[in-house]
């Protein structure tokens, strides 16, 4: 084999374990060379799980495979999970000091699914505390860093997941998205990310807000896969698109693989279909972008054209998402007001106890105002897709900053109030039940990863994963970083 294996794509791994060129165990040793290789630097992954995956791996083996493996099954493919997500039997901190001697006694839905369906988890990846936040630091592990410039951020609040892709220490990783904390940092690594439709992946986290008369709306936060290409991230979609046996609620599996999009995308089966994609550099003007990142996004973006698709700029009204967003997602922290009380409130970080104040403060008539500019925020989006296919827009304001910056305070002479406004490019997007997928395609004049963001109508998300992928054979996709 030209290149090691782990250079490969999941998918070919995948089918050289099906075929049994290599095993679970083969692999579980590439990931832990590569990992002690350069996570010292990176900080990816740093609750490690290598013993329990080998017991996995030797399960596996004497478990049969499924008669008919559906489409992702992934026949002990090793992974890594982000340290919101319990693994029962690992270390679960969440990135606070709080956990930071907790064990999982149980291990969340989702990684029951995953595992069920030939996932072999390597690790916990690195997350700010309690998901908070668009860079990864903690008190615990410390800070992840970018494998394409170790001196800046991989983004949070899955930096950890991004970063781990990044640098070749594990094929697929989960990721989990409030308003683009799957998103921010797959653009600032260069690999793909998605923040599914609600109902597409068994949701934890259902959307939250105060009693407030109107208390159907909110802000959901969302699992979702991340991959280095369009076609590994359907592959992980599908694996985590799964029933769970003891859920009633859990999802329905696609009606088609993802990978099946995946796969006519990058053949550019649908070349001459006339896709109607809308473009925005900034949301319409509600959010300051930086030039670089904007040009190089439009860019991309006319590439649309080849495909066969008009191309002209457009966005839906998303005039008070701002605001909207703040308030839902205030409303979210609510449930983690017993953090204030000593001693958890001298332990966590600063903007944790600005964020669950402010949803102290909020009244009834506030949540409700937001709940209902939400609802109409959705009628407007579900009315721009009555015209278009996809809104493509930049998923950053900014190129990854220096990693001790704990988050962006300005930009284009806009200076933000808290350590959430600067994500807006996603925030916005997130008010609204679309799919959201993160696609590389440039680098800055540094050398640093860009992020175009491609959004789909509610439930459209292999159309979205059939434009990434066609895109992606395009553009091409990153140089892998050297480290």
């Amino acid at each position: 084999m030209e290149n090691p294996l782990w250079v490969q794509s999941a998918t070919v791994v995948v089918q050289l374990l099906r075929d049994k060129k290599v095993t679970p165990l083969q692999l579980i040793d590439v990931a832990e060379a590569r990992i002690k290789e350069n996570d010292t630097i990176v900080n990816a992954v740093p609750t490690l799980c290598f013993e329990r995956a080998r017991r996995q791996a030797h399960e596996l083996a004497q478990r049969p495979v499924p008669h008919t493996p559906g489409p992702g099954y992934l026949f002990g493919l090793p992974i890594v999970v982000k340290d919101l997500t319990a693994v029962e039997g690992v270390r679960f901190t969440e990135g606070s000091l709080l956990h930071k001697d907790r064990i999982a006694e149980h291990s969340d839905p989702l990684v029951e699914v995953l595992e069920a369906n030939g996932a072999i988890i390597i690790g916990k990846s690195n997350t700010p505390e309690f998901g908070a936040g668009g860079n990864t630091f903690n008190e615990v592990f410390g800070v992840t860093r970018n494998p394409w410039d170790t001196r800046k951020t991989a983004g949070g609040s899955s930096g950890g997941s991004a970063a781990a892709l990044a640098a070749g220490q594990a094929w697929l990783a989960t990721g989990s998205d409030l308003g683009g904390s799957l998103r921010i940092p797959a653009a600032f690594c260069g690999v793909v990310g998605m923040r599914p439709s609600p109902g597409v992946v068994l949701q934890r986290w259902a959307p939250k807000a105060p009693p407030s008369g109107a208390d159907a709306g909110g802000v959901a936060g969302l699992d979702g896969p991340m991959a280095r290409s369009v076609g590994d991230l359907a592959l992980a979609l599908d694996a985590m698109a799964a029933r769970h046996p003891r859920d009633p609620h859990s999802p329905l599996p696609p009606a088609q693989p993802f990978a099946v999009a995946a796969a006519a995308g990058a053949a550019l089966a649908r070349q001459n279909r006339r896709w109607r994609v809308g473009f925005t550099p900034d949301l319409g003007g509600i959010a300051p972008v930086e030039p670089e990142t904007a040009a190089l996004c439009r860019a991309a973006a006319q590439r649309c054209r080849e495909l066969g698709a008009q191309v002209a700029d457009a966005c839906p009204d998303l005039h008070d998402a701002a605001h909207v967003f703040q308030v839902l997602r205030a409303a979210w922290f609510v449930d983690a007001a017993p953090l204030l009380r000593e001693p958890a409130r001298s332990v966590i970080k600063a903007e944790l106890v600005w964020q669950i104040e402010a949803g102290l403060r909020l009244t009834e008539s506030e949540v409700a105002a937001a709940v209902a500019a939400q609802a109409a925020l959705c009628q407007r989006v579900d009315a721009f897709f009555e015209s278009h296919d996809f809104l493509l827009c930049p998923v950053t304001m900014v190129a990854p900053f220096d990693a001790e910056v704990r988050w962006v305070q300005e930009v284009q002479g806009v200076r933000f109030s808290n350590y959430s406004e600067w994500l807006l490019m996603t925030s916005s997007l997130s008010l609204a039940p679309v799919p959201a997928l993160s696609l590389p395609v440039a680098l800055t004049g540094n050398g640093l990863p860009v992020g175009l963001q491609i959004v789909g109508p509610p439930g459209g998300d292999a159309a979205v994963i059939e434009l990434a992928a066609a895109l992606e054979r395009l553009i091409g996709t990153p140089v892998r970083p050297e480290l």
